[in-house]
């Protein structure tokens, strides 16, 4: 007992692709703002630790170069330096300018500020972070603390006879800054949210526009039939799905001409061998015990049958023309070609054979379906001519064209059968000889061969009478030379 198999899961070409869509759009994004917010905090940093260098080299410059208003002398004290410099200077609503005056290995003495700061939790109310500050051998640093971060740089200034040791301070909270960046990080995911429905609804309408071709062409398969093969997909555009759509209809066509040629075939053996299998069975049952009698049956069905055989073999033959393989072109001699037909439709019967000319010139053709065309075409001037009248067979260039030719000089075609001769089993509504046999396949089989060439044949009519059989191929640039 076999259980069924499950039913698979089928996502459609469309909901991949804006899945896949929406999967790079989305790592995309999120690189970005990831980015985006690296270089912003990178940044911070760089613009913090240009900051305190700039304030500590003021400071240091001042302390170097600078005098006291009041005693026109260098410093010699710390607390009027540090009062003159802060006086001065205007910190940003991030930054804490401090002097600290005291002893080492204590607490500050005393602390001044440029200005009262505009933070929460300031460095300048922090007694722990100052000394900690005051007491680290560094000369910059980053102080955790519980409320907030601060990174600071300090100038310090050693005790003297007169003075105690004192220092400068810049401090700075780098947490607005870094905030401001987490905004911007923020705006960005949001931003990208809303690119992304945007990007699933057009995603979703282009995916649509762009697959509908392939989902005609997949319902269009789905409806074709051995009977209906006349569907076919609308090309727009340029693009590789036009150029499915393109392939995809050149398919059935190629399905069609093969099913017509299936049904064709199917239709016309039906048609013509009809007629000599009734001969053959009418003849058998109707066939009496005296030997003349018996004799005379089985060479009518010996000839049904042979002409059965013949109307099959041209069928195929016929059949075989729609394959890309039904010739198999190579470089040939038209004049030896030539030649080699004339030789061999002399033996067809007794006629007034003459070559008229040969084309001096080389071609790619297959020179056995070449010779069968032109053969069948003799055959065709014998059964419309008598013995004794002229039969010319030659090759041509004509405009830069090959042709190959087969002339009689019998009754000709008549105009209303000109335009039929060529197709199956049409003889024409009036034949041009009381001797023409046949079911009427030479003609097309003449004609499958010169299409396989990418040429075609012609019908003309003969000086003084008589028809001519053209087999007119265009060759390429440089296929036939003069």
């Amino acid at each position: 007992m076999t259980t069924a198999e499950p039913p698979r899961r089928w996502i459609s070409a469309r909901v991949r692709i804006l899945l896949w869509l929406l999967v790079v759009m989305t790592v995309a994004l999120t690189a970005v703002a990831a980015t985006t917010r690296s270089v912003l905090l990178r940044d911070v940093d760089h613009r913090i630790d240009r900051l305190l260098t700039q304030e500590t080299g003021e400071f240091t410059n001042l302390a170097r170069e600078g005098v006291d208003p009041h005693t026109g002398e260098k410093f010699t004290d710390p607390d009027p330096l540090l009062r003159l410099f802060l006086s001065r200077q205007y910190a940003d609503p991030d930054e804490e300018l401090l002097g600290l005056v005291g002893r080492p290995g204590t607490a500050p003495a005393k602390k001044e500020q440029s200005r009262e700061p505009r933070i929460d939790h300031p460095l300048a109310e922090d007694p722990a972070a100052l000394r900690a500050v005051f007491e680290s051998p560094d000369a910059t640093g980053t102080l955790h603390r519980d409320r907030g971060e601060v990174r600071w740089a300090k100038v310090e200034i050693e005790e003297g006879p007169n003075h105690p040791a004192a220092a400068f301070v810049v401090a700075f909270h780098p947490a607005g800054e870094r905030a401001r960046a987490g905004d911007v990080f923020t705006m960005l995911l949001a931003i990208s949210g809303v690119a992304l429905l945007l990007t699933t609804g057009i995603g979703w309408a282009v995916a649509g526009r762009i697959l509908k071709p392939v989902r005609l062409v997949r319902t269009a398969a789905a409806q074709l039939t051995e009977q209906d093969l006349t569907r076919r997909i609308p090309v727009q555009g340029r693009d590789d799905i036009a150029a499915l759509a393109e392939t995809f209809n050149g398919m059935l066509d190629r399905l069609e001409r093969a099913f017509a040629a299936q049904r064709e075939f199917v239709d016309d053996a039906g048609h013509e061998l009809r007629t000599p299998i009734t001969i053959v069975r009418g003849h058998l049952e109707l066939m009496g015990d005296e030997p003349g009698e018996r004799e005379e049956t089985v060479r009518i069905v010996t000839e049904e049958l042979d002409r059965m055989s013949r109307i099959v073999e041209d069928l195929l033959l016929l059949a075989k023309a729609e394959r890309p393989d039904f010739v198999t072109p190579e470089p040939v001699q038209l004049a030896e070609l030539t030649a080699d037909v004339f030789v061999k439709a002399r033996a067809l019967g007794e006629r007034d054979w003459h070559l008229a000319e040969t084309a001096d010139a080389e071609a790619d053709l297959d020179p056995q379906r070449i010779t069968q065309a032109m053969v069948q075409l003799a055959q065709n001037a014998v059964q419309h001519t008598v013995p004794g009248q002229r039969v010319s067979i030659g090759s041509r260039l004509a405009a830069g064209r090959i042709e190959l030719y087969v002339a009689d000089s019998g009754p000709g075609v008549q105009p209303q059968d000109a335009a039929v001769i060529f197709e199956r089993f049409r003889r024409g509504t009036a034949r041009r000889g009381s001797r023409a046999t046949g079911a009427g396949l030479g003609l097309a089989i003449v004609r499958a061969i010169a299409e396989s060439h990418g040429g075609r044949v012609e019908l003309r009519p003969t000086d003084g009478g008589g028809a001519t059989f053209v087999l007119v191929q265009e060759p390429p640039e440089g296929a036939a030379q003069q």
